[in-house]
């Protein structure tokens, strides 16, 4: 018999996905109720995973499902972070008239294909996992469709994200090919040191995903993209994928091809050093908050795949605690950023932070500590993370990816420092408006107290994730 108590949470997401497509239908005006629901939803789904603990790993429908410590945790992570994204950008949607049925539907698709691709342990339940977060998310992307940089957004992400998901698909037919099978568990014992078709294989997988999150060389989509979606949509672009992906990333690599690491792990290494200049780089001439948080995140992924490339457990517990302090501190920065309104407008550039201190202290301290923490400055959460991930670097003796991560540090510190400058020393500018709702008010105060807090008992995070052991 299938246990299906660890699976409810996904069993409840694709029940109330159709029942709200239901309402949404047949009830005129549902548009408010919908989306409420949705996050009632999610928050039922979360409970029914807090319900379950688990003390031991559980495979379902032949091994291809995987319920363990690290599915788990990255689910918690994924459906908290949603929950926090739709509260916080619930004035926006409505202001600038995305407010329809359709959006909370498809955000809830995504959340499910998503948590699908944290368990797989199989080739084809991955793929279908990634595939239904992707086409939700070229609809959102796009969904804003009087506006016209949102609908090239989606046409961009669209193309460009077909054709990894074509590379990605091809190396899963190389390695079903070479291997017989799609489960992780039977490729990893077919593997030969000799299989030069499964090394093919890997290689195509790896392109696929890091299209997904966004690394160098294959982070072309994410600029264009993030600034012409929707910021609710870039909310959810710059958190939820990017841990789903992860999670693949460490299951794929570490389950199936362990023994391969020679093969794979030069890989991880130059899409973590070239993610992590480029990041730092690219990011210093930009004029829109959302182009620089794009160029900002592809920075953020090669830390964590910085992590991943270590080979050992402590690396992967190291990238896990920097992806997690990571959404909490891009939850911030956009909810800073959906407070900058005036007029029912949104404003996006960076010389809009002018003198923000001036008119909204409490908003212009609330930016100074995600972005100190952005910048990995002491005593701030992002400078714990940054430290977890160079002691599991520099514990393996891979002391050039160290020195690339502190140099791309440095370098990313200009541009985090020059909108501290603007907001705190330039002339400052018209009001925004102050009457936010709640929900926007909770998810910048949970962000910023967990950011500024964090350093007082920094083991609590260390603690949790020591519990997941893949290797």
């Amino acid at each position: 018999m299938i246990n299906l108590n660890y699976i409810y949470s996904e069993i409840f997401l694709a029940i109330a996905i159709m029942t709200l497509l239901i309402i949404g239908v047949f009830k005129k005006n549902s548009s408010n109720l919908v989306y409420n629901l949705s996050i009632i939803s999610l928050l039922i789904s979360l409970a029914l995973i807090l319900s379950f603990p688990i003390n031991e790993s559980i495979n379902l429908f032949n091994d291809s499902y995987r319920i363990d410590y690290l599915s788990t945790f990255m689910k918690i992570i994924t459906i908290s972070s949603c929950t926090f994204v739709m509260l916080s950008s619930n004035k926006y949607i409505q202001i600038i008239s995305i407010n329809k049925i359709e959006y909370p539907i498809l955000v809830l698709s995504s959340m499910l294909g998503m948590i699908v691709m944290i368990s797989s342990n199989d080739l084809i339940l991955f793929y279908i996992g990634l595939e239904l977060q992707s086409l939700a998310l070229y609809v959102l992307a796009s969904f804003n469709r009087d506006h016209l940089p949102s609908s090239e957004s989606g046409l961009k992400y669209f193309v460009l994200s077909a054709l990894s998901s074509g590379l990605l698909l091809y190396g899963c037919s190389l390695i079903y090919g070479f291997s017989g099978s799609t489960n992780f568990f039977i490729i990893r014992d077919s593997l030969t040191q000799d299989s030069y078709g499964l090394t093919f294989g890997i290689v195509f997988i790896l392109v696929g995903l890091a299209f997904k999150i966004s690394a160098v060389p294959f982070h072309m989509w994410a600029p264009d993209v993030y600034e012409g979606s929707p910021t609710s949509v870039t909310t959810f672009f710059a958190i939820l994928p990017k841990i789903a992906a992860l999670t693949v990333f460490i299951r794929f690599l570490y389950v199936p091809f362990l023994n391969l690491i020679e093969q794979w792990q030069i890989i991880i290494i130059f899409l973590s050093i070239a993610s992590m200049l480029f990041g730092a780089i690219a990011a210093i001439g930009q004029k829109k908050l959302k182009r620089l948080i794009a160029y900002s995140s592809i920075g953020h992924m090669g830390y964590a795949l910085a992590g991943l490339a270590t080979g050992t457990n402590a690396g992967i517990q190291s990238s896990i605690s920097y992806i997690t302090i990571y959404l909490f501190m891009n939850l911030g920065f956009f909810s800073c950023m959906f407070m900058l309104r005036r007029e029912d407008k949104y404003f996006e550039d960076i010389d809009d932070l002018s003198g923000l201190s001036k008119n909204h202290p409490l908003l212009a301290f609330s930016f100074l500590i995600i972005l100190f923490s952005l910048a990995g400055i002491p005593p701030l959460a992002g400078f714990f993370a940054k430290f977890y991930i160079f002691s599991a670097v520099i514990e393996q003796s891979m002391y050039f990816l160290a020195v690339v991560g502190l140099l791309s540090t440095v370098i990313a510190a200009f541009y985090y420092l020059r909108l501290i400058k603007i907001i705190y020393f330039d002339s400052s500018k018209e009001k925004y408006e102050i009457n936010h709702n709640l929900g926007l008010k909770l998810s910048l105060l949970v962000s910023s107290l967990f950011i500024l807090l964090y350093f007082i008992y920094p083991s609590w995070l260390s603690q949790i994730v020591e519990n997941i052991n893949i290797i």
